[in-house]
């Protein structure tokens, strides 16, 4: 039987009766590991690099460093780690400060338990999880973007297929809502990130909304 390697996570969460409360629930899941945690941003950033680490939970407001700086200095030294914000803050700002920053996935920490561990499995294959009120904000500032920013570098399907992944959306689900198939999704998916010159849908829904 083959040993499937377990999603590795590390929990950055100032709040010791939370942080206790998402590591039980990470280890009970058997494809999951907590792998560290800790209570302030900058002990995370100076221990992160060199920690067994696929997924990282982050809190925004902490002591020492806050969230958003330190995911900016951890994607400075691990451009691929995968960063998933988990926090009380629902505001644009700090939602769009954080994927900027380069957090990957955003949730609140009202999420259910299961969807919590649904949304870490997401992260560390590719996708980017989002609660479904921080998704609203991101289509809603999305949708007034594209509409007055007289963007033409993408063409209408690829804008498209941009905006459900915004609305977190997965390949195959994007694939079934246009009637194409997922390896289409894949290859406008690649174009989109070459056209943007970014590495995930996250960067490429945030480039675009600068625009």
């Amino acid at each position: 039987m083959v040993d499937m390697k377990k999603i590795s996570v590390v929990i950055v969460e100032d709040e010791d009766e939370i942080r206790s409360g998402i590591t039980e629930l990470i280890n009970l899941a058997s494809d999951i590991e907590c792998t560290g945690s800790f209570n302030n941003g900058l002990e995370a950033f100076q221990q992160i690099p060199s920690l067994p680490v696929d997924v990282v939970l982050m809190d925004i407001q902490m002591p020492k460093m806050n969230g958003i700086e330190c995911i900016r200095r951890l994607k400075d030294e691990l451009p691929d780690l995968q960063i998933m914000m988990l926090t009380v803050y629902e505001d644009e700002d700090k939602i769009f400060e954080s994927l900027k920053a380069g957090a990957t996935g955003y949730l609140l920490k009202n999420t259910a338990p299961i969807k919590l561990l649904d949304a870490i499995r997401e992260l560390a294959h590719g996708g980017a999880p989002m609660s479904g009120s921080i998704a609203r904000k991101v289509v809603s500032t999305f949708s007034i973007s594209k509409n007055n920013s007289g963007n033409d570098e993408l063409s209408k399907r690829e804008a498209e297929i941009l905006e459900y992944c915004a609305k977190g959306y997965r390949y195959k689900e994007i694939a079934d809502k246009l009637f194409i198939s997922v390896e289409t999704v894949r290859t406008h998916i690649h174009r989109i990130y070459e056209k943007l010159h970014v590495r995930s849908r996250t960067e490429a829904v945030v480039k675009f909304l600068k625009k």
